[in-house]
């Protein structure tokens, strides 16, 4: 057993956090050593934990990638840990670096693994530890910093998902900025957690930049009423609809995006 997660932070972040208009942030121009350049970022967010995110984040990679796009995929807190000859490492990261074109270090693309499988901020208390925006900022400045053409964040768990008594997840994803990518389980009650969490992100000020609808039940009942009902609900393109897959892959998830964004 291994019992240390991997946080990489000081008491004081080692790195000056950037923050980006709230609003939509669509296109970003960012300047890196007197070269300008254009880079899109997405903030990939689901209905609930365990609604397809990662096969999402990673499936939209290998689209983009396939498209001949610089891509990069970051999964900036994670909790279950596995300890591999390289370290400890989260099975959802790994997915993510699978399917990006950027080689980075993975601690780019996962600085902060906790060990244990469960709410981040309640992994950060059994050892003594608070999460916050502004570590998570810092802990995100040398991906942030890489030129790629996408940048896409996932984010864990749902929208709220507390990392202290004062901030959550939307806090996060609202001080990075970027369009917000929905993932909806489909399953029964997902019209309600979709139309929430679609509200949730609006009242902060995000742009929704569209939805995807991943089958995770295969035997839903009135499934295409549905999702004939969340198209007609959320005022933002369907960009997948991914089916139920038995043995999901990133190759395969990329296959149903109609849209991307």
């Amino acid at each position: 057993m291994f019992g240390i997660v991997k946080i990489r932070h000081e008491e004081k972040p080692r790195y000056e956090v950037t923050r980006f208009p709230v609003g939509g942030c669509r296109n970003i121009i960012e300047e890196q050593e007197g070269v300008s350049f254009k880079m899109k970022k997405l903030f990939i967010t689901g209905t609930d934990t365990g609604v397809g995110k990662t096969l999402v984040a990673a499936g939209l990679l290998h689209a983009l990638a396939q498209q001949g796009k610089r891509v990069l995929g970051v999964k900036p807190l994670a909790s279950g840990a596995e300890m591999t000859p390289q370290g400890a490492r989260n099975d959802d990261a790994l997915l993510l670096q699978s399917a990006m074109n950027v080689e980075v270090p993975y601690e780019t693309v996962n600085p902060l693994l906790y060990e244990q499988p469960m709410a981040p901020h309640l992994a950060a208390q059994s050892l003594g530890q608070t999460l916050s925006v502004e570590a998570l900022m810092a802990s995100m400045q040398p991906a942030l910093a890489i030129e790629t053409d996408y940048t896409v964040v996932e984010g864990v768990g749902g929208w709220l998902v507390p990392l202290n008594p004062r901030e959550t997840v939307a806090d996060f994803a609202k001080t990075l900025g970027f369009d917000v990518i929905l993932v909806v389980g489909m399953r029964l009650g997902c019209l309600n957690h979709a139309l929430l969490t679609h509200q949730a992100m609006v009242a902060a000020g995000l742009h929704c930049a569209g939805w995807v609808a991943n089958i995770i039940d295969n035997n839903m009942l009135a499934l295409e009423e549905n999702l004939a009902d969340l198209q007609g609900l959320l005022p933002v393109p369907l960009l997948a609809r991914v089916p139920f897959l038995e043995v999901p892959t990133p190759e395969q998830a990329a296959t149903y995006f109609s849209e991307l964004p």
